[in-house]
């Protein structure tokens, strides 16, 4: 396996480079491939999410057509900088260039998202770089990542199929005003009630990232938008939307949303049943 990008500054009429199912920590060395136009590093170690800064000149880097269709150029699935907060808006702030990142388009208010907020977002990932975390080799993690590029194969593009939103509002709404149940997104999901609380489980790949996610309380309904589609469920019992909170489980990925009910004192749950979480911005 290998461990670092080498030998191949001089190749500048390099136009594909797979580099899949190494130990790569550090993206490097490819400044003079000014022909690379498709980089694939899934599956590596790579945690220096930084060192993306390389391929800044590197312009051929952006999604082609060919007889197959769209063709994404970057691929960083399954490498530990994947599951970093902020992750999406670091790389498409970072290259500009990208129409495309791990298969999934950027929307032209990502884009602006990423550059409004580029110096906050930068900071939070050099700060997730400094801390020092296990993680698996990525053979370990291989079957998981396979499993989940081909659920996003299967699906169809994001950015094609979005309905607009008056045609979501017409969708989830009735004619009288009643708010609908709806799983446009398709998701597994339980809806239970525990200790004066309804709580929201919805099933996600694990290395999905966190600003692809979309969470609404309202004191009625709750709303989550996984990669432009909608889940929305109407309540049994009116909930307190300032004080809920949705968090991913660290274990699964898993979204958890957690809903006190309206006038009723909110008891804790055992720690033994929380499972890790990470809360969404």
């Amino acid at each position: 396996m290998c461990t670092l990008v080498e030998n191949v500054r001089r190749l500048k009429s390099l136009e594909y480079l797979n580099l899949a199912l190494n130990k790569i920590e550090i993206v490097e060395n490819l400044e003079g491939c000014e022909s690379l136009n498709k980089l694939d590093l899934t599956l590596n170690c790579i945690r220096k999410l930084s060192s993306l800064t390389s391929l800044t000149n590197n312009y051929a880097l952006r999604e082609m057509y060919d007889n197959r269709g769209k063709q994404p150029r970057l691929y960083l699935t399954g490498n530990p900088c994947a599951a970093f907060k902020f992750y999406r808006l670091y790389v498409i702030g970072t290259l500009p260039q990208l129409e495309s990142l791990d298969g999934v388009a950027v929307l032209h208010t990502e884009r602006l998202a990423a550059k409004a907020n580029f110096d906050y977002v930068q900071s939070e990932i050099l700060k997730q770089e400094s801390l020092k975390t296990y993680n698996p080799p990525p053979i370990e993690r291989a079957s998981e990542i396979r499993r989940q590029l081909r659920d996003e194969r299967e699906c169809p593009a994001r950015a094609d199929l979005t309905p607009s939103k008056p045609e979501i509002n017409r969708l989830l709404v009735s004619k009288d005003g009643r708010v609908l149940n709806s799983n446009q997104a398709e998701v597994n999901f339980k809806l239970v009630e525990e200790d004066n609380t309804i709580i929201l489980t919805v099933k996600l790949p694990k290395y999905m990232d966190t600003s692809l996610i979309d969470v609404d309380v309202q004191p009625t309904f709750v709303r989550v938008r996984i990669k432009g589609k909608l889940l929305q469920l109407v309540l049994s019992s009116e909930v307190q939307s300032d004080r809920s909170v949705a968090q991913r489980s660290l274990a699964s990925g898993d979204l958890v949303v957690t809903m006190p009910m309206a006038n009723d004192v909110v008891k804790p749950r055992a720690n033994a049943d929380i499972p890790p979480l990470e809360p969404i911005s």
